[in-house]
């Protein structure tokens, strides 16, 4: 599962587990943290990053939410996400 965006040593990912998840979300990796965000909220709902990750993941889902809820129906419909500028490149 390739990354959609990476910045400050965080990965990025997007898929959908087909007929299990109705709400858009993503994922976070950062140096053995794993967790889930909404895409609506940009709150976690599963999972634990350090809490100065996770301020960083929720500005930058909020600025990138239309390119996050365009990366959604795509990967729904079983297509290619693409890429998102990263919080350090914004």
């Amino acid at each position: 599962m390739p990354s959609i965006s990476e910045f400050y040593g965080i990965k990025i990912y997007i898929y959908y587990a087909h007929g299990k998840h109705k709400a858009s979300y993503f994922h976070a990796r950062y140096q053995g943290f794993d967790a889930s965000f909404s895409i609506e909220t940009q709150q976690v709902f599963a999972g634990q990053l350090p809490p100065r990750m996770v301020k960083i993941i929720q500005i930058w889902a909020k600025t990138h939410q239309k390119e996050l809820k365009e990366n959604w129906e795509l990967v729904q419909k079983r297509e290619t996400p693409k890429l998102i500028q990263g919080a350090d490149n914004d």
